[in-house]
């Protein structure tokens, strides 16, 4: 997209309707401000938290507004799993250059007492448990999720020496039922569950997004109410059609994206109630 033009027509700071918008402007519901709260007081305790719905509706963005504002805080760490399908041996790597432990792949023992040992330490000094954070977990092995576990209890697990936040989709609560992991699903302490969004709620992150990116007037009433009919429930879903049209718009130099728009990309779609559907 030619990102001059369009801040030339519309006088956007950046693209609304793209994923990598600065996470100042991710949109937060008043249930994702609570989750916040409840793992911001897990960090003093430890523990599991969770993440989780269907495809497409807003987790990642979640866990990204999550790590920011828990980045903010003085003394808490924040680390990130960049490969949750590892193995349990590349598992411990990446745990070693999250934490800045020198871990041996081939000593299993000294990279779990390594670990606990640094975290035991951060513990003592600040008061505040690390925070580990996995996003799409239902691709980490369950023999990683079940070494997890293990390596975060501390005292006949009476406490735990980190925060783990996990972010997945439906096949994670399924990955629970196996045996190997129902120990781990009854330590979840505090859950978001993303459901399908109504469509108030669309219309409300497709406002919020355009008048945080610098132009509140951007999309004209009938395309707002357009979008968060035939989004499905899901926010990606919304998003993906409004930058066709912001594209489109820029394309024939629009003033303004009207539903005229959306009616010349997609022809065949009409108002549904909320569905995609041919006429």
């Amino acid at each position: 997209m030619n990102t001059k033009k369009m801040q030339a027509l519309y006088g956007l700071k950046w693209n609304p309707f793209t994923q990598d918008i600065p996470v100042e402007a991710i949109f937060r519901t008043e249930r994702f401000r609570h989750f916040c709260y409840r793992v911001e007081t897990m960090v003093l305790e430890g523990g599991f938290a969770l993440i989780t719905g269907d495809s497409g509706m807003g987790k990642s963005a979640n866990l990204r507004a999550l790590s920011d504002h828990l980045s903010k805080i003085p003394d808490i760490t924040v680390g990130e799993i960049m490969r949750p399908q590892s193995g349990v041996a590349d598992f411990y790597r990446e745990m070693g250059s999250i934490f800045g432990v020198e871990l041996r792949v081939s000593n299993r023992w000294g990279g779990h007492k390594g670990l606990r040992e640094k975290w035991r330490h951060q513990v003592a000094s600040t008061l505040y448990r690390p925070v580990l954070l996995i996003d799409e977990a239902q691709q980490v092995p369950a023999i990683v999720l079940s070494e997890l576990r293990l390596l975060t209890m501390d005292k006949f697990d009476s406490s735990s020496l980190l925060t783990v936040v996990l972010a997945g989709d439906t096949r994670l609560m399924t990955a629970f039922k196996q045996e190997e992991l129902i120990s781990l699903g009854t330590r979840i302490r505090t859950r978001l569950v993303m459901e399908p969004w109504t469509r108030p709620q669309l219309i409300a992150l497709l406002k919020d997004g355009i008048g945080l990116a610098g132009n509140p007037n951007l999309l004209s009433t009938g395309l707002l109410e357009t979008l968060a009919e035939h989004a499905a429930g899901s926010p990606r879903v919304m998003m993906n059609l409004a930058a066709e049209c912001l594209s489109h718009g820029i394309y024939k130099e629009k003033v303004k994206l009207d539903e005229g728009l959306f009616l010349e990309l997609f022809p065949t779609q009409r108002p549904s109630g909320g569905n995609l559907r041919k006429k």
